[in-house]
């Protein structure tokens, strides 16, 4: 494993767009800092200061944080699917083959470098939110510090799950751009086959359904924050009510998404003609 991890990481490392778009996936997230730390002035009558408003609490700060993280996974998609078209394009998937790496090998060195970035994005995301959090939150327990942590969990699960349907467009494509834009194309489709099914049955069944759905899937495993947060504020409004917490089941759906995206494109290599 050590030695797919390495060969992967040279290429990447090798490559200056990659290192950049790399560099930015990293940076971007400590940019809720600077939410942290924002102060609005509303029309000269009073500051409006966010960390004093107790969104940074423990232990709603997890989901808020990991939420947020998570819009950014973007510009590392950009680096996986730019990973494979480089490898068509150079050749040296077929170089890399001849030096005796086997189809499974190139594979799996992808995805071990999917793991790892992922890896390093949540242990930044950790060390960010308990920063924050012990600066700005009223409690300090250890149980309730650590309370919703399985929310970084969820961002490891759905990182590793978005970037290898990444891998399998950038294999099934073999041209960067395109491969992003299967992405926005499945989106899209999702919504269609949600819109049929609400249609042909009723929105409740639609969205179970939907649950089932790759893209969706994914978001699934984080709500969005805002609701629970105006809820900790309001907590007689009752019509505010939703379940936000992270399922094993909605993981293991994700997981086998994953499973299925790896394998296929394992099958989509093995069954090309190179």
């Amino acid at each position: 494993m050590r030695r797919l991890l390495n060969i992967e990481l040279q290429k990447l490392l090798l490559n200056r767009t990659s290192k950049i778009l790399i560099f930015v996936s990293f940076i971007l997230p400590f940019f809720i800092i600077l939410l942290s730390s924002l102060k609005i002035n509303v029309f000269g009558l009073f500051t409006l200061e966010l960390g004093e408003l107790g969104v940074f609490n423990f232990p709603v700060i997890w989901h808020l944080t990991t939420f947020f993280a998570s819009q950014f996974k973007f510009f590392f998609a950009i680096v996986v699917v730019s990973m494979i078209g480089n490898e068509y394009s150079n050749k040296t998937i077929k170089q890399n083959l001849i030096d005796g790496l086997s189809k499974k090998e190139f594979i799996l060195s992808k995805f071990y470098a999917i793991v790892f970035i992922s890896l390093i994005s949540t242990a930044l995301i950790f060390f960010l939110t308990l920063s924050i959090g012990l600066y700005y939150s009223s409690y300090t327990e250890a149980s309730i510090v650590f309370r919703d942590v399985n929310f970084l969990v969820a961002y490891l699960v759905k990182l590793v799950a978005f970037f290898s349907l990444c891998l399998f467009f950038g294999m099934l494509i073999k041209r960067s751009a395109f491969a992003l834009a299967f992405l926005f194309i499945l989106y899209i489709l999702e919504w269609i086959f949600y819109g049929i099914l609400a249609w042909s049955f009723n929105n409740k069944t639609a969205e179970s359904i939907q649950g089932f759905f790759p893209l969706r899937a994914m978001y699934n495993l984080i709500n969005q924050p805002f609701q629970r947060i105006t809820m900790a504020k309001f907590p007689d409004k009752t019509n505010l009510v939703y379940d936000y917490g992270v399922h094993t089941g909605e993981i293991l759906i994700v997981l086998c998404w994953t499973a299925i995206f790896i394998f296929s494109s394992y099958s989509l290599l093995k069954n090309r003609d190179l």
